[in-house]
């Protein structure tokens, strides 16, 4: 049965500017949570590494937390700048469908690599158990990785599934 027997065209034509608001601001939404991850990393990480021993694995640990929460920040206010939760009422369903899968697609090859941060950190951890220079570094780096990586694979497994429920609220509009 078409959509349009469903639902009066006129709500169709009010719930897509609705639907994309609601994405537009998700992604807000998430980019603070990834921004808020990152700014308490590089408080708390900034502060210790710091005050750590040079030649331990902790300090290594905060070290590798400082440089990637960096990276993180930058993502975060980017994706914050981007996203235009008052600017997408225009769009088409086609548009926003364009929208919904594109970034889904992004998400989808964060968890990857999120996947491939936890391996690199378990590799990183198994050399340092054997390595004759600065074990500790790898160490840490590689408890680093873990943290960091496992963090993104939940933060970018959720809210894809978070997410991802708008492109059947998007496809729902569509008219077979």
């Amino acid at each position: 049965m078409p959509v349009s027997t469903l639902f009066p065209l006129a709500l169709l034509a009010d719930a897509l500017p609705v639907l994309n608001h609601s994405r537009e601001l998700m992604a807000e939404q998430g980019m603070a949570v990834l921004g808020t991850w990152a700014l308490l990393n590089l408080l708390v990480s900034g502060y210790l590494v710091t005050n750590t021993d040079a030649r331990t694995e902790n300090h290594y640990f905060h070290q590798m937390n400082v440089g990637w929460n960096f990276v993180n920040a930058v993502l975060a206010v980017v994706g914050i700048l981007r996203a235009h939760p008052n600017q997408v009422a225009g769009l088409t369903l086609a548009a926003s469908l364009t929208a919904q899968f594109d970034f889904e697609k992004i998400l989808l090859l964060n968890v990857g690599l999120d996947v491939a941060y936890l391996v690199t950190g378990s590799w990183l951890r198994t050399r340092g158990l054997t390595a004759e220079k600065r074990p500790e570094r790898l160490l840490g780096f590689g408890r680093s990785l873990w943290l960091q990586g496992g963090f993104l694979l939940v933060f970018d497994g959720a809210f894809y599934l978070l997410y991802h429920r708008f492109a059947a609220q998007l496809l729902a509009l569509v008219q077979p």
